[in-house]
């Protein structure tokens, strides 16, 4: 099979123990990856820099890093991150998310058989406490146009499944700074530079997902950071300006009501539950 890159960023705020969960998925893959690039965006915290330098140390031909002096965000750090994969072909991954050991090997049997497949994701599976303890799913469309489509109102891909080209990324302008959308932005980009993609319809990432950060997708400050990057896709022209205020709305809706409401939005309405 094909050589791949795993890109990931990590931050001060994430808590060790995930890191830990997250990387032990990924080495014990049915297919390993090549290499491993985890930007360090900006200092981390001391007990998170162990789990790093336990990893470099004990996976020094698989694993390295690629520091920030400040904390850039998470587009900025995957931007930098991208150059610095030496393969075409890179798998994202979160570093508080948990892959399914043959996640890499269904997504590089896609890539096989069709050679112009330039990104390809699955459904995932949201949890709050272990794995065995599924909340719901966020499911996608499977087939590119049914992707394209659904992607002038919410995301085709979920961003922590996706395994695509290097080379049709960096051609697209690569990620780009937009609070909350820098996936969303990078597939309006990709599609718009002629780009094929498809998704798996199954499970192949575990995604912690608390109520707690449903209720964190709320407030004026949230919907405007949204807007700011609705508003970055509106300007590529892939989206209308029907899209656009459609989204809005339906967003202001979202963040204004009560938490409880927003997670009983979120948990009955746009997820499948288990």
């Amino acid at each position: 099979m094909s050589k791949f890159s795993v890109l990931m960023s990590l931050y001060i705020k994430e808590k060790p123990e995930y890191f830990d969960e997250c990387m032990k998925s990924v080495i014990h893959q049915t297919v390993l990856p090549t290499e491993v690039v985890i930007v360090l965006d900006g200092p981390i915290t001391e007990k998170l820099q162990q789990r790093v330098d336990y990893y470099l140390e004990k996976y020094p031909d698989l694993i390295r890093t690629v520091p920030l002096k400040e904390n850039q965000g998470l587009g900025k750090a995957l931007a930098i991150g991208v150059p610095e994969c030496k393969y075409d072909l890179i798998a994202r991954m979160d570093t508080d998310d948990i892959c399914r050991d043959d996640r890499f090997e269904k997504q590089l049997l896609e890539f096989e058989k069709n050679p112009d497949l330039d990104i390809c994701g699955s459904h995932i599976a949201e949890f709050s406490e272990t794995v065995d303890k599924i909340k719901g799913k966020r499911l996608v469309p499977l087939e590119h146009e049914d992707i394209v489509k659904y992607q002038k109102r919410r995301d085709g891909f979920n961003h922590v499944t996706v395994m695509f080209k290097k080379e049709s990324v960096l051609k697209a302008g690569n990620y780009q700074h937009a609070l909350l959308m820098e996936d969303s932005l990078l597939w309006a980009n990709m599609f718009l530079n002629g780009c094929i993609g498809k998704n798996i319809d199954d499970c192949l990432v575990y995604v912690r997902a608390g109520d707690e950060m449903i209720e964190r997708r709320g407030g004026f400050s949230y919907f405007l950071k949204y807007k700011e990057g609705r508003k970055k896709i509106l300007e590529t022209g892939f989206i209308s300006k029907f899209d656009y205020y459609y989204t809005l709305l339906a967003q202001l809706v979202v963040a204004l009501v009560p938490s409880r409401a927003r997670v009983f939005i979120f948990n009955n309405l746009l997820r499948k539950s288990n």
